[in-house]
């Protein structure tokens, strides 16, 4: 009688952010994955977005972490506690999470152990049913690609720890490359750029502001310039300083390419049928980290593929846990997804 209080949710559990879908509902929170936790008695003082404004702000006794490093969870225990307090958000006082069901993306090519790790920790924390998909696919189905056809999808999903290159047909990945480079890589070439180049330190804020509002995968046009703060390492003292796009873009630009190389090593591993359907098809860009201005250009331009930037880049894998979400049938057992759950959830 109490299975109409069951409650399901695609996560996608990501290292800068984490994104929730409640069927029903669609995306119902977006934050930051981080966590405040007090250094001496191991207190969770703040999650999400409230943690994320405490960094490089708190006293010595506090640190802000983020559970999940480079794709993968980094610290279990930080990573439920984290987990169940933004489902319970959701959920508000009506807190039924143990009815649950919870579909959570995790990074392509982990092994089945590392899957299985995931799922006991959503389990552990009283959740009835766990099941991992894999981001690429997730990300494809949410982009509403064709994917259960015998066609090649190329999906290139850039997320703050990490990048991964998919070919997907059939329902399934044919072929796959990781790199450990993301938007939190970025972050730290500009912050060890300005330290190097103007004995200046800036902080993780500062350098993810700078990539945001200046950052640029193709030459700018216009040389813009952004005034920054950070302390002086010669005088020990605040000081206000300028930095331009240009040289941002040359930051960028080691970061373009690794993106490049990942994506032909794949397409060399792609068989000859499928070689064709990317050349007519294009490539799918999507995460936070395709946001980043003229990232598409410049992989087309580099690669003579089309690439295409998805609608919502960073919402392509929480929409396709969704849509695995609303297909409620046998074929999905307690901890594996099959291949008629992915066509059904594409065919949607």
């Amino acid at each position: 009688m109490f299975k109409r209080f069951e409650q399901m949710f695609g996560v996608d559990l990501g290292t800068c952010n984490t994104l929730i879908y409640q069927q029903g509902n669609g995306i119902v929170l977006r934050e930051p994955s981080v966590v405040a936790i007090r250094k001496d008695t191991g207190q969770i003082e703040a999650f999400g977005e409230e943690a994320y404004a405490m960094i490089g702000r708190t006293p010595a006794n506090l640190e802000v972490i983020h559970p999940l490093k480079e794709g993968v969870v980094a610290n279990f225990d930080m990573a439920a506690a984290m987990l169940k307090h933004f489902i319970s958000k959701v959920q508000g006082r009506y807190n039924w999470f143990r009815g649950s069901q919870v579909y959570i993306s995790v990074r392509c090519g982990i092994t089945e152990v590392q899957k299985r790790a995931v799922e006991n920790m959503v389990v552990h924390k009283g959740s009835k049913r766990s099941v991992t998909i894999e981001e690429p696919l997730a990300a494809a189905i949410g982009a509403g690609l064709p994917i259960s056809d015998p066609i090649g999808n190329m999906v290139v999903d850039i997320g703050g720890g990490t990048s991964q290159v998919a070919l997907i047909s059939l329902g399934g990945i044919v072929v796959s490359q990781n790199i450990r480079l993301g938007g939190m890589s970025i972050d730290r070439d500009i912050i060890e750029y300005v330290k190097k180049t103007y004995n200046v330190i800036i902080g993780e804020r500062t350098a993810e502001e700078i990539k945001k509002t200046i950052a640029s995968a193709v030459m700018p046009e216009a040389d813009i310039r952004m005034d920054i703060r950070g302390n002086d390492l010669v005088a020990g003292l605040p000081i206000t300083m300028s930095i331009t796009s240009k040289e941002i873009y040359e930051i960028f630009d080691h970061f373009s390419m690794s993106i490049v190389e990942s994506i032909r090593q794949t397409m060399e591993q792609c068989p000859p049928e499928l070689a064709g359907d990317l050349m007519e098809r294009g490539i799918l860009l999507c995460g936070g980290g395709a946001l980043l201005q003229g990232l598409d250009q410049r992989l087309q331009q580099e690669i003579g593929v089309p690439v295409h930037l998805a609608e919502f880049p960073m919402e392509c894998i929480a929409q396709g846990a969704g849509r695995m979400l609303s297909f409620k049938a046998e074929s999905i057992g307690n901890y594996t997804s099959s291949n008629e759950a992915l066509e059904a959830a594409a065919n949607q």
